[in-house]
């Protein structure tokens, strides 16, 4: 059996060990992220909703790189929203943005009540290169 290996993003340790989780694990060649956030240097939520969902495409990206991986070995997204009536428009603009060549990964979008003070929260399953 794989050993899981946890995956943290340079600079985000700090967070991740205040809240006692791994960014992601790499278990054999699938890559499991946590949930993303739009957070602020400070791990505050950015108040712009675009640019929260933008931050946390960014967060995401960093924590792929830090696996060896990027957009392009992503298999399964999950987002969820806070109001999704009027905040998928911004989403799926920074969305169109990123992933703009077929296949695309599946996605999935949840509408929630609560991801504490943010508005979007981004989760992934990737295959990792084989030279990861």
């Amino acid at each position: 059996m794989t050993q899981p290996e946890a995956i943290v993003p340079t600079g985000r340790n700090d967070l991740y060990e205040k809240y006692g989780y791994s960014a992601a694990i790499r278990s054999g060649d699938l890559l499991f992220v946590s949930g993303q956030v739009g957070s602020l240097e400070d791990g505050s939520p950015e108040p712009d909703f675009k640019k929260q969902v933008e931050l946390a495409f960014q967060r995401l990206k960093a924590t792929l790189a830090a696996a060896g991986a990027t957009f392009d070995d992503l298999i399964d997204v999950t987002t969820f929203h806070t109001d999704p009536e009027h905040q998928f428009d911004a989403i799926i603009e920074v969305k169109n943005s990123i992933f703009t060549q077929k296949p695309y990964p599946n996605w999935t979008a949840v509408g929630v009540t609560w991801l504490a003070g943010f508005d979007f929260e981004i989760k992934v399953v990737a295959r990792l290169p084989k030279t990861a």
